[in-house]
């Protein structure tokens, strides 16, 4: 060991720097970060990342001294997540496409993604409903002289049937 070179901090300033030195971490010397620098270049908080943890859907990093370190490929499970719930997949349904990531079981994926449709189809079909009801009041406020209350107010203080 050199005199006057203190290897825990030159440890500590590699790792600060995003430069590990520790061989167990199998990504390229630049391509780990802290939490913080990932859920910058993620577009998520902080928050959303533990969030995510704990739920199980992203991996708790081992330590590299005293700092988590995040690989970079986190960025593209956070992608991942992002773009599964942008289609209204439900956290729960992310983890269970998550456990098939790796694309071989076809069956599951294809069960998980065609509830996921007909979840849709039932909220389209809800939507439609919705929007049937709501020109039918319009067209009845058209019809109406203006000398009567619309009747769009007195429609909606009608109380809601079992089937509605």
């Amino acid at each position: 060991m050199d005199a006057g070179v203190n290897y825990a901090v030159l440890r500590y300033s590699l790792l600060v720097m995003n430069k590990t030195v520790d061989p167990s971490m199998k990504e390229g010397p630049g391509d780990w970060m802290t939490v913080g620098r990932l859920a910058k270049v993620a577009g998520v908080g902080v928050e959303t990342i533990r969030y995510y943890q704990g739920r199980g859907l992203l991996p708790i990093p081992k330590t590299a001294g005293s700092f988590r370190r995040y690989p970079a490929s986190m960025i593209q499970r956070i992608g991942f997540i992002k773009r599964a719930q942008s289609l209204g997949f439900s956290l729960d349904e992310v983890k269970s496409l998550l456990d098939l990531e790796d694309g071989r079981n076809r069956r599951a994926i294809q069960t998980v993604t065609r509830r996921r449709l007909d979840q849709i189809d039932e909220k389209v079909g809800d939507l439609e409903r919705m929007r049937g009801a709501l020109r039918d009041m319009l067209v009845r406020c058209e019809e109406t002289g203006e000398a009567l209350p619309c009747p769009i107010i007195a429609a909606l203080m009608t109380p809601l049937t079992p089937s509605e």
